[in-house]
């Protein structure tokens, strides 16, 4: 199987993370020395899912993150573009939904909260994937997202991207099966937008109060934001 390319095309994505499902968890947390467990839980944090509310964990993969947000009593269903990766997910015996960004197979204001860790950078069109969330999202619901972003700190931001960013590829290459699957997602760690930025993108579709949290200085942030509690008010241009 090719590489997917940084054109993101939804298939060879798709297919890309079928190859590397049965081990991805795995590889995962080796490839970021263990510290994507330290994000899921601060996100879980961030989101703070409580029980009665219904959550969308929006391209979770194997579920492992929709496990730590349900743990409050969240009735929390686990949706993904990969059929590979949300059958390796079963065993996590959870409500799962095989689902693309862009076309939400959901009702209009459905949950009171949707979240994605680690997986908004492979989505074909970020602005458009947002603006079909809110969609689905109640009046007045959240966001939260987990994203690699840019360390604030000049020096470590060189050292991330001159070194660590290889190193982390040929780590998660040594404990894959696809290593091409790791130079893609190496190669999309770097393409991707830094905090302000992601912050305006996000706003641009139609979320308020958008605000984020830096971890690990800046390699992760949480952007945080919530969808408004009724439509605004018509332009008078």
């Amino acid at each position: 199987m090719p590489r997917a390319s940084l054109d993101k095309d939804p298939h060879e994505v798709a297919a890309m993370f079928d190859g590397v499902a049965s081990g991805y968890d795995r590889a995962n947390s080796f490839m970021t020395f263990g510290f994507d467990r330290r994000w899921r839980t601060t996100t879980a944090r961030v989101l703070d899912a409580k029980p009665g509310e219904t959550v969308l964990d929006l391209a979770a993969g194997t579920g492992v993150s929709t496990v730590e947000y349900a743990r409050n009593g969240a009735y929390c269903v686990a949706a993904d573009f990969s059929l590979g990766m949300l059958r390796a997910g079963l065993r996590r015996k959870l409500p799962m939904v095989a689902a693309d960004a862009l076309r939400l197979p959901f009702k209009d204001d459905s949950f009171d909260a949707v979240t994605i860790s680690l997986a908004l950078r492979n989505f074909v069109d970020t602005k458009a994937a947002l603006a079909e969330i809110l969609r689905v999202v109640k009046p007045g619901g959240r966001l939260v997202i987990c994203e690699v972003s840019t360390p604030t700190f000049a020096p470590i931001r060189f050292v991330y991207r001159r070194f660590i960013l290889k190193l982390l590829t040929w780590v998660g290459s040594r404990s894959s099966t696809n290593p091409e699957a790791y130079s893609y997602l190496a190669e999309s760690m770097l393409a991707w937008p830094d905090q302000r930025a992601l912050g305006e993108i996000i706003a641009s579709a139609g979320w308020t109060e958008v605000e984020w949290l830096n971890l690990t200085f800046g390699v992760v942030a949480i952007h945080r934001a919530k969808k408004p509690a009724s439509p605004p008010p018509p332009s008078t241009e």
